[in-house]
């Protein structure tokens, strides 16, 4: 059996429980029987309705490994696509777990900011946005983001997963999983500020993260990703500056 026959299958089987989370948390955790809706609510809900840091941040975890882990198969396929004993299926599998395990560092300090912000009455229990002044800020502040030089550079890095692996490649499981964090960072610095917007289009509204998740997977690819970023920086940044306006006349 390939590596590609044993990764495959479980890389897309763990996400599609991913997002069937993510589809849970919005539906108020029903039909999940065999844990219980009191489980699905604590985690789901009692993190935003109730403010309880850990189960907010379990939230946002299981969210970015549904919305990140697409983004890092050209990286994946790419791992495999080495020659052995390099392409093995279990270095790829730390690889990947490298590469979520930052996302899940990440989500501590995402769910501190929703902790925060729930806390001076700016996003709802949920999540969203309940001020113009609040999503103005975080669609201006992606906008000038996407344009940045240190968006660049991280994106530069994610969309050449070739060139990233014959400068850091060095043979061993621990340094499979160390690959798999530094491109995580990479990736981080590609696309934290989109994935702030959560709190604008809503953390339960999955067609609005779905279309995110698309949007940063085919800003990854070289030939589409450079007609995405910067008209995608336009578009936020109008979009923000009609928020600022209804936040200065409201």
């Amino acid at each position: 059996m390939t590596a590609r026959q044993v990764l495959w299958p479980g890389f897309f089987a763990a996400l599609l429980v991913a997002w069937a989370a993510l589809w849970t948390m919005g539906q108020e955790a029903r039909g999940f029987a065999a844990y219980g809706p009191d489980f699905w609510r604590a985690l789901c809900r009692a993190g935003a309705a109730d403010l309880a840091y850990l189960p907010l941040a379990a939230m946002w975890a299981v969210m970015a490994a549904a919305m990140m882990a697409p983004t890092a198969m050209p990286a994946l396929k790419t791992f495999l696509d080495l020659p052995p004993p390099a392409g093995r299926a279990d270095a790829a599998a730390l690889f990947l777990g490298g590469f979520l395990s930052l996302w899940g560092l990440a989500a501590f300090g995402f769910a501190l900011l929703q902790l925060t912000l729930a806390r001076a009455g700016l996003v709802a229990p949920d999540g969203q946005s309940l001020s113009p002044a609040l999503s103005a800020a975080l669609l201006i502040l992606a906008g000038l983001y996407q344009l940045s030089p240190l968006k660049s550079a991280c994106l530069a890095r994610c969309r050449a997963p070739l060139s990233f692996f014959l400068a850091h490649w060095r043979p061993g499981p621990a340094a499979a999983y160390r690959m798999g964090l530094r491109l995580g960072a990479d990736c981080l610095g590609c696309c934290w500020a989109l994935m702030l917007l959560a709190f604008w289009g809503g953390m339960s509204n999955l067609l609005f993260m779905g279309l995110a998740t698309l949007i940063m997977v085919l800003e990854k690819l070289p030939e589409i990703g450079r007609w995405i970023t910067r008209p995608l920086a336009v578009l936020l940044l109008m979009a923000g500056l009609a928020y600022a306006a209804r936040a200065i006349g409201g």
